[in-house]
């Protein structure tokens, strides 16, 4: 049975019996950990365990980037912002090609180690302070550096068994605007983008299992955010770019998805642009609507989903006497410590 086309999520430590329900909703894909679900390494074990007992097909995620948006600490290795790692990565290139290698690999085993599938990275944002909600999540402002350091990062992920989603498609970096309160606009013209934004995506286009757009206007390319848009879905992304991945939709509850109009209109326009599967978070209300519409229309999973699964299943076991772990773990120690 496949994955469904809607992913949401959970209100705390475990599950409630309205949440066992709505899990075997055939329409329900995924699920996406937030802090308020993770309370020690064998708690969210036991959590992913049961989502798994419920619905196997479903795909379990979670945001653990490093630095600020790391949703899973203690007993996790403390990630340093993406920024950091990207100037090391110019400062010193030897061994900062084999850190954020690494880092990718540590990140993803721990992560798979709780019987999760993904954690959403890496940020492809170009960004230093230009934009306050991505800023130090970005590898660097330079979009060669991004489009290295990722790639790097995301091989770590790959060699540990993680599936990669590059992040905001075509770029968050131009704008000051938070997408999570407000919809930004960006006036640049495509031509602008090419020689900035679109580097790392472009680079990475193959090697990346999904891609998560932006709740972002493009007033002088299309009218409609990304994430609602068959230009920048199907004409750019997957026609010029050659994606074939998956197309994660960013939370539809987030207030720059607002500019589209309500829930079941975000989630047509989303599905419709070319979408895989949509988020909506932080709204149970709104995805109930969602779900709504998703079975009112009758759509259909996308067997892409399915790379998404974890690819190597880790034991914290076996991380706790692997050796390699440690030593990275000292590694980006001396870095968050540092910063």
């Amino acid at each position: 049975m496949l994955a469904g086309p809607l992913m949401l999520d959970l209100d705390g430590l475990v599950l409630s019996e309205e949440e066992r329900r709505l899990l075997r909703h055939p329409m329900v894909g995924g699920v996406i950990y937030f802090a308020r679900n993770f309370e020690s390494r064998e708690q969210i074990t036991a959590l992913s365990s049961e989502v798994m007992r419920i619905r196997p097909e479903l795909l379990l995620a979670v945001d653990q980037e490093g630095g600020r948006v790391q949703r899973f600490r203690e007993g996790f290795t403390r990630l340093p912002p993406m920024a950091t790692l990207g100037e090391y990565l110019a400062r010193e290139p030897g061994v900062g090609t084999r850190l954020l290698r690494d880092a990718g690999w540590l990140m993803a085993a721990e992560v798979l180690a709780c019987g999760v599938d993904f954690s959403f990275a890496p940020v492809l944002d170009v960004d230093r302070d230009a934009c306050e909600v991505i800023a130090n999540r970005a590898f660097s402002d330079n979009p060669h550096r991004v489009a290295d350091a990722a790639k790097l990062f995301v091989e770590g992920m790959h060699e540990a068994g993680m599936a990669a989603t590059g992040k905001h498609f075509p770029g968050h970096g131009g704008v000051r605007a938070d997408s999570h309160l407000e919809t930004p606009f960006d006036g640049r013209s495509m031509d602008e983008l090419e020689a900035r934004d679109l580097i790392p995506f472009r680079a990475l286009s193959g090697q990346l299992d999904a891609v998560m757009p932006a709740h972002i206007v493009f007033s002088e390319i299309d009218s409609q955010c990304v994430g609602f848009s068959r230009y920048w879905l199907e004409e750019c992304l997957r026609g010029s770019l050659a994606f074939d991945g998956v197309i994660f939709s960013d939370d539809l509850a987030m207030k720059g998805a607002d500019h589209a109009g309500d829930y079941a209109r975000k989630a047509e326009l989303a599905v419709n642009a070319g979408c895989d599967m949509v988020l909506v978070c932080n709204d149970r209300a709104g995805a109930l609507e969602v779900l709504d519409y998703l079975e009112r229309t009758g759509t259909v999973a996308s067997p892409r989903l399915e790379k998404m699964k974890a690819r190597r299943q880790w034991s914290w076991q076996e991380l706790e006497r692997d050796s390699r772990r440690q030593a990275i773990r000292r590694q980006l120690e001396v870095l968050v410590n540092g910063q």
